[in-house]
């Protein structure tokens, strides 16, 4: 594919150092799908019994189950992070240094994300004490079997990313002056990823979301600038489980900058998209 050596009134090398101004550095994370064991405490890990301070107390959501009626259902445990060990990998200063992420979501429901009624469907837990202070914590004896994933052990890396074309077209005044297949280019010179394929198996904190379907930071409207991704999980598929985000999909935390600069995660909002 040849760059076409001129894009409106910037030539390759100006676009190219526009676009490093933007790149944003991703955690990407990786875990073991064929683990069979049982993590350490306070480990980051997908699945499995949370570690949990002992008054912690669950979060449910009541929602429109699927015959109709509506119930307090428990929402299921996604993943922790412990800070520490994930922020050797993060370069922008944004992760918290110690203390534990968790992050839950409802799987009766699988609430899109779209409408305020999805309030409280998804939550992330900030737990910032001494980590030999947590505990192997039960699910409810109402969290059916089904919605309680294996537990498998987190490894992380570190990824500098470029937006996709969808959001960078929509929320950076440079876009005017590229279009898709130059951007593509472009992205790959810099990052290694072409931008169709940037999106496959993609498990992480922070950088931009490798979109589905569309830009959701329209949802947040006037405020968008002050919205970014938290954290992105793909569909899991193990040999003995699997649990699709709808058809197949990934689903999306997002946090307020503001809230995230004063460690405040009760207001993250999650969107699901699917193939």
């Amino acid at each position: 594919m040849a760059f076409l050596q001129r894009v409106g009134t910037v030539n390759k090398g100006d676009m190219i150092n526009l676009l490093k101004t933007i790149q944003k550095n991703s955690i990407r994370i990786t875990y073991d799908a064929d683990f069979e064991g049982t993590c350490p405490i306070g480990s980051s890990k997908v699945g499995g019994q949370p570690d949990l301070p002992i008054d912690f107390e669950w979060y449910y959501f009541e929602g429109g189950a699927f015959d109709g009626t509506e119930t307090n259902r428990p929402l299921s445990f996604l993943a922790q992070i412990d800070c520490e060990e994930a922020s050797e990998f993060e370069q922008e200063g944004v992760l918290p240094r110690q203390g534990m992420l968790y992050f839950f979501y409802e799987l009766e429901t699988m609430t899109w994300g779209f409408g305020p009624e999805d309030k409280n469907s998804a939550k992330v837990y900030y737990y910032s004490g001494d980590k030999s202070k947590l505990k192997r914590t039960d699910f409810p004896s109402d969290l059916l079997d089904e919605y309680r994933l294996p537990e498998m052990p987190m490894s992380f890396s570190s990824k500098k990313e470029l937006p996709s074309f969808e959001e960078f077209s929509e929320h950076f005044e440079m876009a005017k002056n590229i279009d898709w297949d130059d951007f593509d280019e472009i992205s790959y010179e810099l990052t290694g990823e072409m931008i169709e394929l940037a999106g496959e198996g993609v498990n992480k904190l922070f950088g931009y979301a490798n979109i589905i379907q569309n830009d959701m930071l329209m949802e947040f409207k006037e405020d968008a600038s002050k919205w970014c991704l938290l954290f992105q999980l793909d569909s899991i598929m193990t040999k003995d489980y699997e649990m699709l985000w709808g058809d197949n999909g990934r689903i999306y935390f997002y946090v307020n900058s503001d809230d995230l600069a004063n460690l405040n995660f009760d207001n993250c909002w999650l969107f699901l998209q699917c193939y």
